[in-house]
């Protein structure tokens, strides 16, 4: 199982719209995808239509040792994705840690043991760079990063990017980055195409090739409880994810590292 986690500390960007979404796209060819929703928020539970009354055993239940992997996932109605969902627990779960012993390797330990069931776990983290995202970084191979085509973009990456290098040097130096995904592009904004060019010149081969545009049907998808490739397939933010899980495959065995 590759997992990957899906981060940037800054919010409002596209993370949890790009792990609900590759997760489905991933699920429609063929792949077995375990999402981990590692936010308190539990925006990627509810986008893919778990109710609060279903999450009995929740990410915060992994974390906090009350209950197995097993007894926290939970069958989605997309087929061949799986869920483990948040509750707004998680909130207190990095005060109930911080004095425990490996705090910051509880997901990866949770994870340890997990057979051929999936073959890809995204981890949908939370817009911070505290312990629970330290957490999915350290249970991580590969790290995508959904960047907001405006701009301070670049501002925020060099923050994450810094704190890559930190995990790597003291607790996971197998973390690649497995590449940075454009999103909320806007081709009537030349903002958009300037952002997108100086992140392409900084960054290089890190940055798909896709670009996410901004897209209102993106936008409904979660309130009807249902990806955008459910709710509407053909629309452009769809078919972006679809290219997207596509361009991704090939990098799933040939992870990119940033200099």
């Amino acid at each position: 199982m590759m997992t990957i986690a899906i981060a940037n500390q800054k919010g409002g960007v596209g993370k949890t719209t790009t792990a609900i979404n590759l997760a489905t796209a991933l699920a429609a060819i063929g792949r077995r995808v375990l999402l981990i929703d590692l936010d308190p928020q539990g925006n990627a539970s509810t986008g893919l239509g778990v109710s609060p009354g279903e999450r009995l055993n929740s990410s915060y239940e992994l974390l906090t040792g009350l209950c197995s992997l097993d007894d926290a996932v939970i069958t989605t109605r997309v087929p061949m994705l799986d869920l483990v969902p948040a509750t707004v627990d998680l909130s207190g779960a990095e005060i109930e840690l911080v004095e425990s012993e490996n705090r910051v390797h509880r997901l990866s330990a949770a994870l340890e043991n997990v057979d051929d069931r999936w073959d890809v776990c995204l981890i949908d983290c939370p817009p911070s760079l505290g312990l629970l995202t330290m957490n999915a970084l350290i249970a991580a191979e590969s790290l995508l990063v959904p960047l907001q085509c405006e701009f301070f973009a670049l501002e925020g990456l060099s923050q994450l990017l810094q704190t890559v290098e930190r995990v790597r040097a003291r607790f996971n130096p197998n973390l690649g980055i497995i590449g940075v995904a454009l999103t909320m592009f806007d081709r009537r904004n030349r903002l958009s195409e300037q952002v997108a060019q100086d992140v392409r010149a900084c960054l290089g081969d890190l940055v798909f090739e896709t670009v996410i545009p901004r897209n209102v049907r993106l936008s409904e998808a979660p309130s009807h409880g249902l990806p955008a490739l459910i709710y509407d397939v053909r629309c452009s933010g769809s078919e972006a994810y679809m290219k997207l899980a596509r361009e991704i495959l090939p990098r799933l065995g040939r992870l990119a590292v940033a200099a």
